[in-house]
């Protein structure tokens, strides 16, 4: 099975190679069979890694040893899920991963556009190709995934205990999913700019894919919280660790072309704006794949030190190259037409957004690199912490969540003084009262109670628009109140979508503060029998359990959780020590509620003196951030789901020229 998952990647190169190639002759001279070769390579670059996934996969699950890596990152009693996670658990693995989910989209891409787009798509097929044979290209000459051994190993070495956790196995494919559909948006606009096709259809034909690409980012991120604040056991959840800081950026510079792109459907501006994000957030998703396998920098997220870090800096300079090259070349043709206005405005308001979204993710990529910078130049890292980002980051995310309150309500090309009054009196009201209430309740934090009262404002704005956009139906269709809310809501998915998605990044912000302002730490020697007080709970140890399989020994404590002498339940946080890497592990238990977690972690336990050291951590409000996920997930769907209209347009454009239909 080794030599067919080789023979498929060394075949997936050459027909990524040949597809682009014939692409892109095929589109300069106008070549139909050129082009027809090219889709043809495309599908079989797609099939081909296919079949290297599941060549991987099947000496996965058949325990082969004498491959490389499956010697490396799996063992005879790995359980079956992590069995399969492994599959991107190690770098060569996550490159073939990264790869299989580019030829799905590219696959995907070619069924979508076989009958439009037909100028563009020559460039569009030779971008996704040239990525795919890149990334095949290190697993054919420089990091082969099929590689066997001189000899058999007895035993796998296992995957990292670290990995083998539930958020995990969802965690990595949702993040390079979100890295990977980038390229959609990206090819597209290559190809609008090649061909000097420059309205707004490569817009249109990429939203979704956008958006697409930006939620699966936000999931990635999300669950990469989970995962730290679940397996680490220090309590928190994002730390601005290097690698966090690369799966980040990307969302936020596509968080901005969501925004922006708008400006210039709506207004014919920011073209070359919106050329420029999408470029950017490309280019970032290589960017952050070079972070996590050069070994330049350090990380829990990283992968061990290799030598690719060279190849992905060329890769992302010819990136860069050409595509700002293309950009320059064209700047004539992106003018735009119309200009600002009033600073009273949406317009306004959604380039503040991206300057907004922009600045933090320069502050992000700065003290990302700035160690390794001063390493190079000085010989000396100095090392940038949370502090550095807070203290800038938090100011603008301030700023963010007020203009996602302001957006929404305030008139494009001009508003009035009466209108800004009109549309800001409620949610202004709700804003201050937010703030009094915080106040009085002993939120003593500024900056949290500044947090909240912009979150008020910021939601009230929004449930605001859906209560009158309620009522209008109402009044004028005479539709029952849920009714006109959800065909409100199916009339204009987009936009009433984007609501829920905003609702959502409000919540998980307003998780973000509460935990981070309020939290409760307290660390502490606990006798069997014995109980510790932590904001309102009383935490009871009794006793210690110890289990063993062939794959794992657990020490189990055993903790009672009380709130005003009523038992709420039990939590059971362990320590893990796995046999084949002979590593230990920390798996931490929580009392979780939608006002706080109980975060709980076991230390050490002596058996002598029968006493247990435990962490304890009291983190209030932070279910938000995983509602606010789901809260997201939703509004996600809201926007994505098709109107009739556009069913409709769709199925038309799928009718091919000159084709006659009868009724």
């Amino acid at each position: 099975m080794s030599e067919i998952g080789r023979l498929a990647i060394v075949l997936g190169f050459i027909v990524a190679i040949w597809g682009s190639a014939a692409s892109i002759l095929g589109g300069l001279r106008r070549d139909k069979a050129l082009v027809a070769s090219g889709t043809h390579a495309a599908y079989a670059f797609s099939a081909l890694t296919g079949i290297a996934v599941l060549a991987l996969l099947q000496l996965l699950l058949t325990r082969d040893f004498n491959v490389e890596y499956v010697a490396s990152y799996s063992s005879s009693t790995l359980p079956l899920w992590y069995t399969i996670a492994a599959l991107w658990g190690g770098m060569k693995g996550s490159l073939l991963w990264w790869t299989f989910i580019l030829a799905v989209c590219n696959a995907v891409v070619q069924v979508q556009n076989r009958h439009k787009n037909r100028d563009q798509m020559p460039y569009v097929t030779a971008t996704m190709l040239i990525t795919g044979g890149f990334f095949l290209s290190l697993l054919v000459f420089v990091t082969d995934p099929f590689e066997r051994l001189p000899f058999t190993p007895s035993e796998g070495s296992d995957l990292n205990p670290l990995l083998q956790n539930y958020w995990m196995t969802i965690h990595p494919p949702s993040l390079y999913i979100g890295f990977v559909s980038t390229t959609v948006p990206f090819a597209f606009a290559l190809a609008a700019l090649a061909t000097g096709k420059l309205s707004d259809a490569w817009i249109r034909t990429t939203r979704r894919w956008a958006l697409f690409s930006w939620f699966f980012l936000s999931l990635g991120n999300l669950f990469g919280a989970a995962w730290a604040y679940v397996v680490l056991g220090w309590g928190g959840y994002w730390a601005w660790d290097p690698v966090e800081n690369a799966a980040f950026m990307p969302w936020l510079t596509s968080s901005a072309y969501l925004h922006s792109v708008m400006i210039q459907e709506k207004k014919d501006m920011l073209k070359v704006w919106n050329m420029v994000l999408v470029i950017l957030t490309f280019a970032l998703t290589i960017f952050g794949t070079f972070l996590t396998r050069s070994g330049v920098i350090s990380s829990v997220h990283s992968f061990t030190q290799s030598g690719l870090g060279p190849f992905f800096l060329i890769f992302l300079g010819i990136i860069l190259a050409v595509s700002l090259g293309l950009l320059v070349w064209r700047l004539p043709m992106l003018k735009s037409k119309n200009e600002l206005e009033s600073v009273f405005s949406r317009e306004a308001t959604f380039l503040l957004n991206n300057l907004m979204f922009v600045g933090i993710a320069f502050t992000v990529f700065w003290g990302t690199v700035f160690p390794v910078l001063s390493e190079w130049v000085r010989g000396v890292k100095i090392t940038v912490g949370p502090p550095f980002f807070n203290q800038v980051n938090a100011p603008l995310g301030l700023a963010l969540i007020f203009l996602m309150g302001v957006g929404p309500v305030i008139a494009w090309r001009r508003a009035s003084w009466s209108s800004l009054k009109r549309a800001f009196a409620i949610p202004v009201f709700a804003g201050v009262a937010t703030g009094v209430i915080a106040l009085v309740m002993g939120a003593g934090n500024f900056y949290a109670i500044v947090a909240f009262s912009i979150s008020s404002f910021a939601l009230a704005t929004m449930f605001t628009e859906f209560w009158k956009g309620m009522r209008v139906r109402q009044a004028m269709m005479g539709e029952a109140p849920w009714t006109a809310l959800s065909r409100l809501i199916g009339k204009n998915r987009r936009r009433y979508g984007g609501y829920i998605v905003h609702v959502a990044m409000v919540m998980v912000f307003v998780g973000i503060v509460a935990s981070s302002v309020f939290k409760i730490e307290k660390q502490t020697g606990i006798e069997i029998g014995q109980s510790v007080e932590i904001g309102g709970y009383d935490v009871r140890f009794d006793g210690i359990e110890d289990e063993s399989t062939e794959h794992v020994e657990i020490r189990k404590a055993k903790l009672a959780v009380f709130d005003d002498g009523e038992l709420l339940g039990f939590v059971y946080p362990e320590k893990r020590f796995y046999k084949k890497p002979e590593q230990p592990t920390t798996e931490v238990a929580i009392w979780s509620t939608i006002g706080s977690d109980l975060y709980t972690v076991l230390g050490t336990y002596d058996e002598a003196s029968k006493i247990g050291v435990f962490q304890l951590f009291l983190n209030p409000m932070i279910s938000w951030m995983w509602i606010g996920g789901f809260v997201l997930f939703l509004g996600t769907v809201v926007c994505m789901w098709p109107t009739y209209a556009e069913r409709t347009a769709e199925a038309t454009s799928r009718i091919p020229a000159g084709s006659k239909t009868t009724s």
